[in-house]
């Protein structure tokens, strides 16, 4: 385990709160063991640690990252993702299998969506990158996956390729699975801030879920 993991670990155990981690643990279904840390305490010990020894080198993100992943309180993944999102603008181009990692293990809405935006800079940097793990993601039976490749534009506002997203929404109607439905209704909500034209007309002439049909439209 990196240095600079076994340091951010030991911090955080130190203020673990056994009352707070059974309620945490049951919010998310009993999926994950957790430190009983809230999100704010989680921000705030995370920032006493960058400031003692830094952030990582681009060098050593992606082990740390994943060394912090494979432990078994959740904190640890949240705190994991706050490193690469404060180096997303520098991250190498193999990061990708770093991000693709953490999406396809100890999966959940709240480690994805957050992993969603960081894929989303790093395709804008690395074209090259997009092109291939994006057609492998959408074609995956992995949810998460799928879910990802939905939701990455969801900070492009005007650079959105909205003629992709509707191809990536295609391909998942039909689809029961609610993370799924979910993500194509937020992505579609998101967009119509920026053309609520094109996405009406895109909900008019697609035979949407009803999940995502009133996830788009929630705001027009």
């Amino acid at each position: 385990m990196h240095s600079y993991a076994v340091k951010l670990k030991s911090h955080f155990e130190k203020h673990a709160n056994p009352s707070q981690a059974a309620p945490m643990k049951k919010y998310m279904r009993d999926q994950f063991e957790y430190l009983g840390i809230k999100s704010p305490q989680v921000k705030l010990l995370l920032r006493e640690h960058v400031t003692r020894y830094g952030l990582p080198t681009l060098e050593d993100v992606d082990d740390i990252s994943l060394d912090l992943w494979s432990q078994p309180q959740r904190e640890f993944q949240y705190a994991a993702i706050s490193l690469m999102e404060r180096l997303e603008k520098k991250l190498p181009k193999p990061s990708i299998k770093t991000l693709e990692y953490m999406i396809t293990h100890r999966s959940w809405w709240d480690t994805v969506d957050n992993i969603s935006h960081i894929v989303g800079v790093h395709f804008r940097r690395f074209p090259d990158v997009k092109e291939k793990y994006l057609a492998k993601w959408r074609a995956s039976k992995n949810i998460w996956m799928r879910r990802t490749a939905i939701l990455f534009q969801l900070d492009y506002k005007r650079e959105t390729d909205f003629d992709l997203l509707c191809r990536i929404i295609r391909e998942n109607l039909g689809s029961d699975e609610f993370f799924i439905n979910k993500a194509i209704g937020w992505a579609l909500r998101q967009y119509a801030y920026t053309d609520s034209k094109a996405v009406k007309k895109f909900v008019k002439a697609t035979d949407l879920h009803p999940l995502s049909r009133r996830e788009a439209m929630k705001h027009l």
